[in-house]
């Protein structure tokens, strides 16, 4: 059975990531654990009130955690009725990030599913950061991040850009491929450069990512760079009319040690589809 972890902030938002994962997954066995955490750090802006004081607002953050995450789960026993399907709600007091690594070591989770506002959102330094801070400190696990109103319906085409100047691990691309078979969807792998010529390097590396794209439907595409990588990749997203955009999150990619461009946190924030962060590499 797979372990879906859902980090909820209670906004529509975060509902929307939710709906996401299920409607992604409605076909397999899952586990969706649902998680909420709350900083005790923000009760340092009252300055110095009394320990009573920040005493009664700390029981009161949690009250209203636990109670909200009953909402939630009232909320899908009763309209969520798929067998494969099943749920817990976690409540913790920590940073979001320290709490959700701290679930994943210890129940063995797949996958990360989360919201994000993204630059116009209200929310953005609230989950906005969060969002980034998680998928900067949690490299070696798949995170999906929704954006605001995002009405996910079916996958049929995934895009996946690549500059081919690393290898491709055997089990790094697995959750973008058991995703696409699931869905009978297409990979569209594209090549952002000025150029196109390969070097060995990249020759190597395109025939194992061949390899192992071998039991799915894809195909090889070059996108001209244009002003920026995530212009470049937005446009051809928007061109392709894709369900879902995977990156794998390289430790300083090509792509930023030459433009420096923050391209995993612009990605994140503002892609118009869900975004796949595959297993981060060396």
């Amino acid at each position: 059975m797979k372990k879906i972890l859902l980090p909820t902030d209670f906004s529509d938002n975060a509902w929307n990531a939710i709906f996401t994962a299920l409607k992604l997954y409605a076909d397999v066995p899952c586990k969706f654990i649902i998680l909420h955490a709350y900083e005790p750090k923000a009760m340092n802006m009252l300055g110095q009130k009394s320990q009573q004081r920040l005493g009664v607002i700390y029981d009161s953050l949690a009250q209203y955690s636990a109670q909200e995450l009953d909402k939630i789960l009232a909320y899908l026993n009763q309209n969520h009725n798929n067998p494969n399907h099943f749920f817990e709600t976690i409540s913790k007091s920590d940073t979001l990030e320290g709490s959700v690594k701290d679930i994943v070591s210890n129940n063995d989770i797949d996958l990360i599913v989360m919201g994000t506002q993204g630059v116009t959102g209200a929310k953005e330094i609230f989950m906005g950061s969060n969002t980034v801070r998680v998928l900067k400190q949690l490299k070696n696990i798949s995170i999906i991040v929704v954006p605001k109103n995002y009405n996910f319906q079916k996958l049929k085409t995934l895009v996946f850009p690549t500059d081919y100047t690393r290898k491709f691990e055997k089990f790094g691309l697995l959750p973008m491929t058991e995703l696409t078979n699931l869905w009978n969807a297409t990979i569209q792998v594209i090549h952002v450069a000025v150029e196109f010529i390969l070097t060995d390097v990249q020759k190597a590396n395109l025939h194992i990512l061949e390899e192992r794209l071998a039991d799915t439907t894809y195909s090889l595409n070059e996108v001209r760079f244009d002003t920026n990588i995530v212009q470049s990749v937005e446009q051809y997203v928007n061109k392709s009319r894709a369900d879902l955009l995977a990156m794998v999150r390289y430790h300083h990619s090509f792509w930023e040690r030459i433009i420096e461009e923050p391209v995993v946190k612009k990605i994140a924030f503002h892609s118009m589809v869900p975004v796949l962060f595959l297993p981060g590499q060396t």
